[in-house]
C-alpha cells in the first residue's frame, strides 16, 4: 500500500519549527547561547510531536524532518553536543517520545540534508562538514526512528566516474548509524537513475527515485524500468519522490515545483506498490491531502493509500 509523505513544514496548519542565526547566537556569551539553543531544541521537539500527531490524524504516512531541527548543531563556531545543553537529557527524551508515537501510529520519518552536504567534494573541509551534518542527523534519527538520510550524489567535476568513486570512498568515514540510513537520489542536472544504479549496486545504497528529476534529465530508462530497478536497491520500504512543474512540462522551466501534484504525473506503476512517496509541492500538507484524495479515487481497493493509525 502507498504511503504519502509531507516535507518539513506546513502551509496552513499552525505548526511551526523555530530557528536562529549564527549572528544572533554570536551576540551572546557561550552559556546564554546554549540556553537559547536549548529552548529552541525543546520547542522543536514539541513541534515535531504536533506534526506527527497531525499526520496520523489525517492519513499522511511519512514526515520529513527539517535539517535545522537542532539549530546550529554543526556550526563551526556555535555548534554543540546535545549533552552541552542545560536540558540535554530532556531534549533527547522529547524526541524519543516522537519516535515512540511514530512507531505506534505506523508513521515513517526521514531526513533530506541540505545541499551543502557534498560527500564527493574536492574540498576536504566540505567533505568534513558534510560528514558532521550526516552524523548529527543520524543521531536525531536514532531518537525518532527515522530510517532514511537522503542525499544527492554531488557534483561531477568533469569526470562522473571519479566523482562517484570519491563518493564511495567517503562512505567509509560514516558511522554505522549514518551509513545504514543513507540513500542517494537522482537529480535534475547531473546524475540520472542510470548513473546511480551502478553506485547503488556496488555500495548497497538504496536509490530514492525522483520521477520529476528523471523527466527533466532523462536517460535510457523509462519510468517503469527505472522504478523496477530502484525498488531492487532497497532492503526496507522504498521511498520515492514526486512533484509537478509549476508551468507545465512545456513551460520554460520545468525544474520548478508546483504548489500541487498533477495526478497524471503520479506514475501508474507506483499505485499498486508498497512504497513511501514524498510529495514535494509548495502547498505542503494541502497538496499531500489533495493527492491523497485524487489517488483514492483512482486506485483499486487492494492498492489503497495507506492511512496512519490515529
Amino acid at each position: 500500500m502507498l504511503r504519502l509523505g509531507l516535507c518539513c513544514v506546513f502551509r496552513d496548519q499552525p505548526i511551526k519549527f523555530r530557528n536562529t542565526t549564527a549572528a544572533a547566537v554570536g551576540r551572546l556569551d557561550r552559556s546564554a547561547g546554549l540556553r537559547k539553543l536549548n529552548e529552541l531544541a525543546l520547542a522543536n521537539a514539541e513541534a515535531l510531536f504536533e506534526a506527527l500527531s497531525y499526520c496520523a490524524g489525517v492519513g499522511i504516512g511519512c514526515f520529513r524532518v527539517n535539517s535545522q531541527i537542532l539549530p546550529l548543531r554543526t556550526h563551526p563556531q556555535h555548534g554543540y553536543a546535545v549533552v552541552d545543553l542545560p536540558d540535554g537529557g530532556e531534549v533527547i527524551r522529547r524526541f524519543e517520545r516522537c519516535g515512540a508515537f511514530a512507531s505506534q501510529n505506523s508513521l515513517r520519518t526521514c531526513f533530506h540534508p541540505d545541499q551543502f552536504v557534498v560527500l564527493n567534494s574536492r574540498r576536504p573541509e566540505v567533505v568534513d562538514a558534510s560528514i558532521r551534518e550526516l552524523e548529527y542527523q543520524a543521531e536525531v534519527a536514532e531518537w525518532i526512528g527515522a530510517d532514511v538520510l537522503n542525499i544527492h550524489a554531488g557534483g561531477s567535476f568533469g569526470d562522473k566516474s571519479e566523482a562517484l568513486a570519491a563518493f564511495s570512498r567517503n562512505l567509509d568515514r560514516l558511522s554505522a548509524a549514518a551509513r545504514s540510513r543513507l540513500t542517494v537520489e537522482n537529480d535534475d542536472t547531473t546524475y540520472t537513475p542510470s548513473d546511480l544504479l551502478a553506485l547503488c549496486d556496488s555500495t548497497g545504497l538504496p536509490l530514492v527515485y525522483d520521477v520529476h528529476h528523471h523527466r527533466c534529465l532523462p536517460d535510457g530508462l523509462d519510468i517503469k524500468e527505472a522504478t523496477r530497478r530502484a525498488l531492487a536497491t532497497w532492503n526496507r520500504e522504498p521511498m520515492f519522490h514526486v512533484s509537478s512543474p509549476i508551468e507545465g512540462w512545456d513551460g520554460p522551466r520545468p525544474l520548478r515545483h508546483h504548489d500541487f501534484i498533477d495526478p497524471t504525473d503520479f506514475p501508474e506503476s507506483w499505485k499498486s506498490l508498497n512504497l513511501t512517496v514524498e510529495v514535494e509541492a509548495k502547498a505542503k500538507e494541502v497538496a499531500v491531502l489533495k493527492l491523497l484524495s485524487d489517488l483514492e479515487r483512482s486506485v483499486t481497493p487492494e492498492a489503497r493509500v495507506r492511512p496512519s493509525r490515529a
